[in-house]
């Protein structure tokens, strides 16, 4: 399969997979879905392309596994999320909702075929490693490899030590600072750019990989001034007033720092 048909089939069936999970949100009345199947859809277009050049190299086989990993840990992280809140929406769609008023429908479905195309975009790094004629090993796939398996393990255990605080207070007002969230507010976000920055080293092993470089500013970016950091801080300061206030002052919103004295 070349680059041009491969990314074309890989268009079509990630637009149906979005058009469908809208329709599961429109008839169940809610739209956090989305955030599950854009990980999912992720991990889903990248392992077709990855599977349908045939030729099942190391370089190939691993980049298959790194981003299986990271696809089914984060879509099935968040698809528990979802499940656990349900009917409850995440407070992103329902200030859309807000916004969209009246033509919520119609808005939504631009909105999921919006992160269906950023599907496609995130995963055209695995679509150059599919398509690249060498299949050699190089320092760039080991440096890449390195790099996605520490922003992997930190991810992991951000969420883990959250989940554990989670179970042990049952008072909303509390913040965690346990672990990794006494050095970094958002220390999941933080790996999560780890991982993509390991994925876009990876994919410069292949020939056109380092224009790539998009894939994790983008994610970021995201992180930083739109889904990411944003919305979560503002939900923390409503919920948790003064105690996340306090927080705040002391501690680095994103790389991993010591705290400063309150």
């Amino acid at each position: 399969m070349n680059f041009l048909l491969a990314l074309i089939t890989g268009t079509i069936l990630i637009a149906v997979v979005f058009f469908t999970a809208w329709l599961w949100a429109k008839k169940y009345n809610n739209y956090s879905i989305v955030d599950a199947v854009w990980a999912l859809g992720i991990g889903f277009v990248s392992c077709l392309w990855l599977f349908s050049t045939g030729i099942f190299s190391p370089k190939c086989w691993i980049a298959m596994a790194m981003i299986t990993i990271w696809s089914l840990r984060l879509g099935i992280h968040l698809e528990r999320r979802i499940r656990r809140m349900h009917p409850l929406e995440d407070v992103r769609y329902t200030k859309l909702r807000e916004v969209w008023k009246g033509r919520e429908q119609s808005a939504f479905f631009w909105f999921f075929q919006g992160q269906a195309a950023s599907v496609v975009l995130l995963a055209l790094p695995f679509l150059l490693i599919a398509v690249d004629h060498d299949k050699a090993w190089s320092w760039w796939e080991s440096c890449g490899l390195v790099v996605w398996a520490i922003g992997i393990f930190g991810e992991s255990l951000a969420d883990a030590q959250m989940s554990r605080f989670k179970s042990k207070n049952q008072d909303s007002s509390a913040v965690c600072q346990d672990g990794l969230w006494r050095y970094s507010r958002h220390p999941n976000y933080f790996f999560e750019s780890i991982v993509w920055i390991g994925f876009y080293l990876y994919a410069c092993g292949s020939e056109w990989g380092w224009v790539m470089v998009y894939a994790p500013t983008l994610i970021i970016y995201l992180l930083l001034r739109v889904t990411g950091i944003p919305p979560t801080e503002a939900t923390a300061l409503l919920r948790k007033g003064d105690a996340y206030r306090r927080y705040q002052a002391t501690t680095s919103p994103f790389i991993p720092w010591l705290p400063k004295r309150n």
